[in-house]
This record gives C-alpha cells, structure tokens and sequence, in this order.
C-alpha cells in the first residue's frame, strides 16, 4: 500500500479515537438541580449526581468566562443570547468555594448566597453529601445564633462574636450550660463556623438525638492585633491568646448563663483555629479542660521529630499530669488532605503516644482541607465533651 494512503487512513483512525476519546470524556450525567445554598428563585449554579457543577451567568459582551474551582478553570460557552454555561468536573462532596473568571477578572457568581473564605466574600457550592443527615436542617428544637458585639480594649476596636444558646436556653432562666470556644481558620471569620460550618444544626441535632449535653458555642473571630503607632512593615503578632482570656470569656461568662469553670469549658479550632487554640489550652490549663484539633495542632516543619522538653515550652512533657488535666483531647483529620498537615499531625501524634498522653483521634474518609471535614470533627467531637467530669 502506498505510504502516503497509510498516513491518510492513519490519521482518520487517529482522529476517531480521539474525537471518541473526547466525547466520552465530556460526557455527563444530565440529572442536574439547583445547588441547596442558592440566593432564593436562582436556577443556577446547579449540581448533579457525578458531583459536577455547571454555572451560568450572562455576559454578552465578555470575550472568554470560565468556572474555577478546585483549583481547576474550565471554559464556558457563550449562547446567541449572550449567555455563558459551563460544568466542572466531578468535586468531593461537601462545600467548595468558587468564582467565575470573566475576561481575567475574578467574580463571584450572582447565583449563590456569599461566603467569607480565602481573604473574601465569594460563592459557595454544596455537593450533596452522603452523610449530610447529622448537619441537615430537621424538624427538632433549634438553639438561637446571636451576633454579639463589644468593644475590645487590648485592640482597640470593635470586635464581635456569634454565640449559639441551645433550645430552651430563654425559658429556663435558672439552668447553666458548658461553653465551647470554636474557632475558624485561616483566611475566614467568624462567621465560618454559624454559616458553612453548621455548627448549630449540628449541635440541635445531637442533642435532639441526646448524643450530646446541651451547650453554648462561642465563635470569635481569631484575628486579633494591638494598634501600631506609626508605620508597620509586615502583620504585626497576634494577641488573640490575650483577648480570648482577658475579655471574652469574662464577658461571656457575665452575659450569658454560663458553668463558669475550667471542667465546663472546651475548645477547638479547624486548621489555623486548631493552632491558636491549642497555645491557649496548654497556657492556661486553669481556665479549659477539653481540646480539639481539626484539621491542623501546631505550627512545626512536618519532618521534625518533635521534642517534647521544648515544645511549647514543655507543655507536654508530662504525659501523666496532663492526662489528669485534660478530659478530652481529640485530634481529626480528613483522609485527602494535602502536605503539610499529614506529616505535621503525624509528627504530634507520635510525639502524644510516646509520652503516653491520651487522646482521640478521628479520620473523616474521602475529604481534604475543607469543611465536610470539620463538620464531621465537630459531630465526633462534641459527643464526647463535658459527658465525664473529673
């Protein structure tokens, strides 16, 4: 046969097997329905059972839009009315932040409600979970979220704080309740944990369901800074230890009807949260008898085999007194997250068993450094605190 017949039928074949290839690649299931945490009467952004997210947004004059999320951009195509539609591929269940991309610009889709995350107020999307039971929005008694707003002398602003009162909390005006301190992470508010974290959800169900004692949750915001006469080079150190002890718990413990004592007290925090809070409980052992890490301990390079005679100032060098000193330390962590956060809690926990320190250790399957994670740390977790007191 003459080679130049070869390299036609070849090539034909070639461009079959690809064009195939293609198809099937762009193929999706078209079972799609509107995300659960769009803005009322929005038909898009939508979802459907493979996980894949199709957006819409109308740009007529717009050159190139795209969909970014998960790190990834995909191309939307633009329709004879000036209308872009385009779909993701398929994401990890749970809640994802995302944006469109509009000639290079950044946006937020006019879709979705907004969320505070990564440094911005931006889109949210909710791939439907399989466990999304224990967080879901039920027919149970629901607690009260408030904004509580107060004036912080260290930083000299005002600050505030969510704080969630559980069902019954108004009526009974003699009861006292334990106090969890929970904590966002990096690049968040406090508005994280009330809005895509459900903490209240959570909490009304377990204790709903009586898997969990009745409880107040406090969520602050963890960025706390004193004010800098002059000009600054760079973030000044963060004081939020000090504003934490000095004046919100006091002020919580005053507004509200508070167990005012160190075994009535718990906290936790995802990721930087888990950071911060675990420098407050190992400082000031006299004031929280229960800790949880979501996500993240201490900040140390991963590699590090960690020494406990140095660490935090040798905090943990006493793996008998702090066994007695802390009813629950739990540490969580989703089975996808990315470097370092492995390794570092890795690092911890080798260096908690060696010292014979006791804790719990939770691993949320098929998520990463995200907040199906920390929903279900804080589901486990809170089943667990202020049940057994020492």
């Amino acid at each position: 046969m003459d080679k130049r017949i070869l390299i036609i039928v070849f090539a034909l074949l070639l461009s079959t097997v690809v064009g195939f290839a293609q198809s099937e690649k762009v193929k999706v299931v078209e079972d799609f329905v509107p995300c659960s945490i769009n803005q009322q009467g929005k038909q898009f952004p939508q979802v459907n059972s493979e996980g894949r997210v199709r957006a819409q947004i109308a740009a007529p004059e717009a050159l190139k839009v795209q969909l970014d999320i998960g790190g990834v951009k995909y191309d939307m195509v633009k329709d004879a009315n000036g209308v872009w539609t385009g779909e993701s591929g398929p994401q990890d269940e749970g809640f994802h932040y995302y944006q469109l991309n509009i000639d290079g610009a950044s946006v937020p889709d006019p879709g979705t409600k907004y969320f505070y995350g990564a440094g911005r107020w931006g889109s949210g999307i909710e791939i439907p979970a399989s466990d999304r039971e224990f967080y879901a929005l039920k027919d149970v008694p629901h607690g009260l979220v408030c904004e509580n707003i107060y004036f912080s002398k260290i930083t000299n602003s005002f600050r505030r704080c969510f704080v969630y009162t559980p069902a019954g909390y108004e009526k009974d005006a003699k009861t006292r309740y334990p106090v969890l301190y929970l904590q966002h992470g990096s690049f968040e508010d406090e508005t994280g944990w009330p809005g895509q974290g459900h903490a209240n959800l959570i909490l009304d169900n377990l204790i709903a369901e009586q898997k969990a004692v009745p409880m107040i949750i406090v969520m602050d915001n963890g960025y706390a800074y004193k004010p800098q006469d002059g000009e600054t080079t760079g973030r000044p150190a963060s004081v939020f230890e000090d504003v934490m002890i000095t004046e919100i718990i006091p002020m919580i413990d005053a507004r509200f009807r508070t167990k005012a004592d160190r075994n009535n007290r718990a906290i936790a925090g995802l990721s930087m949260g888990a950071n911060q809070t675990m420098r407050i409980i190992m400082n000031n052992l006299d004031t929280f008898s229960n800790y949880g890490g979501f996500s993240g301990t201490s900040n140390y390079p991963s590699s590090d085999e960690i020494d406990p005679v140095t660490f935090l100032d040798g905090k943990f060098n006493d793996g008998n007194t702090l066994n007695k000193q802390i009813d629950v330390f739990w540490l969580g962590l989703g089975t996808k997250e990315p470097k370092p956060f492995p390794g570092s809690v890795g690092a911890f926990r080798k260096m908690m068993d060696k010292q014979g320190i006791d804790y719990v250790y939770y691993e949320s399957e098929g998520t990463a450094h995200e907040w199906l994670t920390w929903r279900r740390s804080l589901y486990q977790y809170a089943q667990l605190i202020f049940q057994n007191k020492k």
